[in-house]
């Protein structure tokens, strides 16, 4: 097969301060280097390393599209939904401290466990919508 991995997911927001709060302060990513484009917007690393391109990145867009984003990445903002897309999920650690954080930032939380897998899902949706899975091994 030609694919090697997923290299991020882009998020489209009307409020880039929002999710950038949402993704670095409660799920604990941080902002790096990003290449200067024609529109606001953030990439978010899992750690320190800046190799690669970010996991996240959010793409900022005045209601109604910007004409810098549009014409760089086609008009979608404002559309319903993005085809089937349902959720994004990432591997996470540390269950309990996640817990404190999103109860520390009230945001609110699905939470279901797995026990054939051995593993516990935790539901969040960030400040544009998008739904984000985070995976942590069960408690025995």
């Amino acid at each position: 097969m030609s694919l090697v991995s997923l290299a991020h997911y882009a998020v489209r927001t009307a409020d880039l301060a929002a999710s950038r709060r949402f993704y670095v302060e409660v799920l604990g990513l941080r902002a790096g280097y990003r290449p200067p484009f024609p529109f606001p917007g953030e990439w978010l690393y899992l750690d320190d390393d800046e190799t690669g391109f970010g996991v996240v990145h959010l793409i900022g867009e005045a209601r109604g599209g910007d004409d810098a984003v549009r014409g760089y990445l086609g008009a979608r903002c404002g559309e319903p939904g993005s085809g089937a897309l349902d959720h994004l999920a990432f591997l996470a650690c540390d269950w309990p401290a996640m817990r404190r954080r999103l109860e520390a930032h009230a945001t609110p939380f699905t939470e279901r466990v797995v026990p054939e897998l051995g593993l516990r899902q935790v539901f969040v949706r960030d400040p544009a919508g998008v739904v984000v899975e985070l995976n942590f091994a069960a408690a025995p």
